[in-house]
């Protein structure tokens, strides 16, 4: 049986989980979030934890199983805790800068981005060179980040480029001169 999928997920206090056929709305201190769960797992609200079942040991069960478990965990989370991704530019000229919620990026680029966030989503600009990009869904949170990072990827020659935080980027060496 799926290690993760077999644990129930606990209810923390203060949030409200509603069930409704195979439609999952949570409800928190930091907002709401719903989302369809597949078909064919089974999800029943027990007192103050979620239990994921599975129909069968096929293969795409099994999978669906410890999946359905970990996005309806996430969902708890992002409820009470949220999620935030960080990012740092690297690169002469390159920085960021807020206006209202917009987010400004100088990236060598002939013009200046702005990005607008999609609803859930909050940035904040530390420095000039750190991102945070925060919300209560952690794909979102996550595919936001992978968007601003796309503008600028880090280079391995100079090592220029939005990078996540801790993230190791492998150098290379410059060509060398010919003899």
């Amino acid at each position: 049986m799926s290690r993760i999928g077999k644990q129930p997920v606990p209810i923390p206090a203060g949030v409200k989980c509603e069930l409704t056929g195979q439609h999952l709305k949570v409800s928190g201190p930091k907002g709401s979030l719903d989302r369809d769960l597949h078909p064919a797992m089974t999800v029943r609200v027990e007192g103050d934890r979620v239990v994921v079942e599975r129909p069968s040991d096929l293969n795409e069960h099994r999978a669906l199983h410890g999946l359905t478990r970990a996005l309806i965990n996430n969902m708890m989370i992002g409820v009470t805790k949220g999620f935030q991704r960080v990012l740092q530019i690297e690169g002469v000229g390159y920085r960021a800068s807020l206006q209202g919620k917009s987010l400004n990026l100088a990236l060598g680029l002939s013009h200046p981005l702005a990005i607008e966030p999609p609803d859930g989503i909050a940035f904040a600009v530390e420095g000039t060179q750190t991102i945070r990009v925060s919300g209560i869904d952690k794909q979102l949170v996550g595919q936001v980040a992978a968007d601003i990072r796309a503008w600028r990827r880090p280079e391995p020659y100079k090592g220029k480029g939005i990078r996540y935080e801790g993230e190791h980027v492998r150098r290379k060496v410059g060509k060398a001169g010919a003899k």
